[in-house]
């Protein structure tokens, strides 16, 4: 079978790795971080992560179509494998019109539609009455939706590809064309896998100018609202979020957030913390009881830069030097609730590569 190198240590490589291990193929996983790493350059552990939906009725078709064929895996892995650090809980999301020209507000609206194109994916979909919705707030919907404690999901990914015969190594590779002659056995690789996210702007044979760091604030406490729940924007800052989600196996609950494109910045801004926990507590009084960010039990806070792609997440392939490169990155902030849907789709374009050679 194919030897093949994946680069990147993410959800999207572990994911496409585990995929390609899975039909057969021979695979080592090359990255600079892996799990267990905490650095401003590894998105993923920092990531809430949920299942939100990003892709919206203007959005290509391919987006919409990997959001849609992710679901049905995750949902899989929360009723049936506690160990992956999944569980299903209620999302409630909030729209202002007055949000309505922000990006959020844009997103929002379309979640906030009882049209939406999830509405026959996502379970129990339904549109909120007035009743349930508070004074500030013109719309919303709530479904089950799924929160995953990265700290436990990556390294769940990790003994899966290990599991399939996958081989990890370090590598801090200055080309991409490199990876090429990485390979555990030793010989030439038929195909790598570019899954570097934003490092995929520095990467040389890559150095896509696309990919901007949207830099993601966030605050992680102990308290519980029992729920999942965003709105559509803020009287604060247009680049900022507030939301708020509960990770899995005790991962403590993530405070949101901030939006903030070009900001390389990996230091937690303490005035910025202050404004997310205020609006979180005003969002969801049931957060502290009714009391005030005092009584938030702050576990730590946090700074991940989204790898965001200003033409959209890069699932293609390439021929650089002699060697078939396919892509699949910049996946902004919505890489986990699309790994599998993209990582499907990167294994087919692997297939389409090696199709020629199979058939000789």
């Amino acid at each position: 079978m194919a030897n093949i190198v994946v680069v990147g240590a993410g959800v999207s490589g572990l994911t496409t790795a585990l995929l390609l291990s899975r039909a057969g193929y021979n695979v080592t996983i090359l990255a600079k971080h892996m799990p267990g790493d905490y650095d401003i350059e590894y998105t993923s552990p920092w990531a809430g992560a949920n299942y939100m939906p990003h892709a919206h009725k203007v959005a290509n078709e391919a987006e919409v179509q990997w959001e849609r064929n992710s679901w049905p895996e995750l949902k899989r892995l929360a009723e049936e494998v506690p160990e992956a650090g999944i569980h299903f809980q209620e999302c409630i999301n909030y729209h202002r019109n007055k949000d309505d020209n922000t990006p959020s507000g844009k997103w929002s609206k379309e979640l906030a539609k009882e049209d939406s194109w999830f509405n026959t994916v996502a379970p129990n979909f339904r549109v909120l009455p007035a009743s349930e919705l508070p004074k500030t707030v013109d719309s919303g919907t709530a479904f089950t939706s799924v929160c995953i404690n990265t700290m436990v999901y990556l390294p769940y990914l990790v003994g899966q590809c290990a599991r399939n015969g996958c081989t990890l190594k370090r590598a801090n590779l200055k080309h991409i064309s490199d990876a090429a002659e990485l390979h555990h056995s030793g010989k030439k690789v038929d195909v790598i896998v570019n899954c570097t996210g934003l490092l995929a702007s520095k990467l040389g044979g890559v150095m896509d100018k696309k990919i901007v760091p949207a830099r993601g604030q966030v605050v992680v406490v102990r308290n519980d609202p029992g729920f999942m729940m965003g709105i559509s924007g803020t009287d604060d800052a247009e680049d900022e979020l507030s939301y708020m989600m509960t990770r899995a196996a005790g991962g403590g609950t993530v405070l949101g957030g901030t939006y903030q494109l070009g900001n390389w910045e990996s230091q937690p801004d303490p005035s910025t913390a202050t404004r997310i926990m205020k609006r979180a507590v005003e969002l969801c009084p049931a957060l502290t009881g009714g009391k005030g960010i005092e009584a938030l039990d702050i576990i730590r806070h946090g700074v991940g830069l989204r790898p965001t792609r200003s033409s959209g997440v890069r699932i293609e392939k390439e021929k650089i030097g002699d060697t078939w490169v396919v892509h699949n990155y910049g996946h902004g902030g919505w890489g986990y609730q699309s790994s599998y849907g993209c990582s499907e789709a990167a294994k087919g374009l692997v297939g389409q590569v090696l199709e020629p050679t199979a058939k000789l």
